[in-house]
């Protein structure tokens, strides 16, 4: 199980094991990271997971699909390294993987 990074807009540090196969999301919902509000439960239909890659990930995870990259259109702040995390799903390779939570969702 890859240990996963958040961290909150007020600097504040979350280390999670994440179980492969799970998605980021998950991941923070399981473990009572409140600056991710998954307000559809990761249907990929309300941005409200929405995060911000670290930059030393963003190339070794998958590209965003049309569906997520649309909602993100619609997110407060959106950055080039902005995802949805319910969109990035953990693998075993993903040890130390960082996502950076906006302050809007804190």
């Amino acid at each position: 199980m890859p240990v996963i990074n958040y961290i909150e807009a007020n600097g504040t540090k979350h280390q999670v094991d994440v179980a492969s196969g799970e998605n980021i999301m998950q991941g923070a919902v399981d473990n009572m990271i409140d600056s991710i509000l998954a307000e559809c439960g990761g249907a990929c239909a309300c941005a409200t997971c929405h995060c911000y890659v670290d930059d030393a990930w963003n190339d070794k995870i998958p590209a965003a699909e049309s569906a997520e990259k649309d909602l993100l259109e619609a997110v407060v702040e959106p950055k080039e390294n902005s995802r949805l995390s319910c969109q990035i799903v953990v693998t075993d390779d993903m040890e130390g993987f960082t996502v950076h939570l906006p302050e809007s969702q804190y």
